[in-house]
């Protein structure tokens, strides 16, 4: 397990959002979002290890420009972008099917390219509103399936994350088997 994973393991373990660590009355639980932020990581972070990349870290060592392209296509995919949503404001945004955050929105979310109009119309609410020139709760009733779509994808994220999440810490958590060394 990277060092990385580790690292958001054993936060959301002194927070106390991942099984295997001591149950205490008083712990917080990581918001949803961070929940699902660790799990996303989690899984970029081992789709990048099978390929032998290493994982970008705010102050990591630097990169040559070679190893930068890999790990950015690994990471986000390369080629023409295949999902597209125009938006009522005029931005076009684009994302690929392939690389690790793809695979990492299927994991989680279930259906990438449903996710990916979802979550897209819904985080450019606030702007759709201040273009039309209209309140954010005309928006809202304007994408009523959108949001819907959305809180239900979203609810699945959070369920598959916290189950990736135990399975990670328990499995690091577990003691080897009889006679065996510990790996780590």
């Amino acid at each position: 397990m990277s060092r990385s994973v580790s690292a958001v393991l054993a936060t959301l373990c002194l927070l106390g959002g991942a099984a295997g660590c001591a149950d205490r009355p008083d712990r917080i639980e990581p918001s949803a979002d961070d929940t699902i932020k660790a799990a996303q990581l989690y899984l970029t972070d081992r789709c990048l290890a099978r390929q032998g990349l290493t994982p970008p870290r705010p102050g990591g060592q630097p990169r040559g420009e070679a190893e930068q392209r890999r790990v950015s296509e690994a990471l986000f995919g390369s080629g023409p972008a295949e999902l597209s949503l125009s938006l009522p404001t005029g931005y076009q945004v684009r994302a690929h099917t392939d690389g690790c955050l793809a695979a990492a929105q299927r994991t989680l979310y279930g259906d990438q390219r449903a996710w990916f109009r979802a979550s897209t119309i819904v985080n450019n609410l606030e702007p759709e509103a201040a273009y039309r020139g209209v309140g954010p709760a005309s928006v809202r009733r304007m994408h009523r399936t959108e949001l819907a779509d959305w809180r239900r994808m979203r609810s699945r994220a959070l369920e598959q994350a916290r189950a990736l999440l135990d399975r990670s810490a328990n499995h690091r958590a577990a003691p080897p088997p009889q006679g065996q060394p510990a790996v780590r």
